[in-house]
């Protein structure tokens, strides 16, 4: 099972790499901004991509001006955000999107559009999306359902392209 999980997963991600290119380049240039500048690149994650501001603020090699935000956090102009969820339509990081939208602030948002999805989501509301294009597991289990949902794990390498992006142009500045 871990073989074939393995296999699917590697595929995923040459699809993303494939298929989001632009899509991560352009997030990384945007935030390279704050990384550059005067500001921070603040992370937001709901639920279990909460890991993506930990890895970023508190992993071995952290994102130059990353910081978690939180509700005490004051935004300035300078700064940009990622927000990261499972799903585009996700209550909590649409109404962090709106939120950003009302101060002005330009953000990148990585999840994954649902074909079923409410009218309001991140990939509307972005400067950036990065679609994560997981729409079920990758494994069917024996009564027929899908399992493996690895939305941290691609999460995980949506933001380590974003990172490694971002220290490139940072260099080049």
């Amino acid at each position: 099972m871990l073989k074939m999980f393995s296999t699917q997963l590697a595929g995923l991600f040459n699809r993303l790499q494939e298929k989001e290119e632009f899509s991560i380049e352009d997030g990384a240039r945007l935030l390279a901004q704050a990384a550059a500048g005067e500001g921070s690149v603040y992370i937001f994650g709901t639920n279990e991509m909460q890991a993506i501001a930990l890895e970023a603020v508190y992993g071995e090699e952290p994102l130059q001006s990353a910081a978690i935000l939180t509700e005490e956090v004051e935004l300035e102009a300078a700064d940009r955000v990622l927000i990261v969820s499972r799903y585009a339509d996700d209550q909590e990081a649409v109404e962090t999107a709106r939120e950003l939208q009302d101060k002005g602030i330009p953000f990148v948002a990585i999840s994954t559009v649902r074909d079923d999805q409410e009218a309001e989501s991140l990939n509307a509301m972005a400067d950036v999306h990065i679609d994560l294009k997981i729409k079920k597991g990758l494994l069917p289990d024996e009564m027929g359902n899908r399992v493996g949902y690895p939305t941290s794990i691609v999460a995980l390498f949506i933001y380590f392209g974003l990172k490694f992006t971002i220290e490139e142009m940072l260099e080049e500045y």
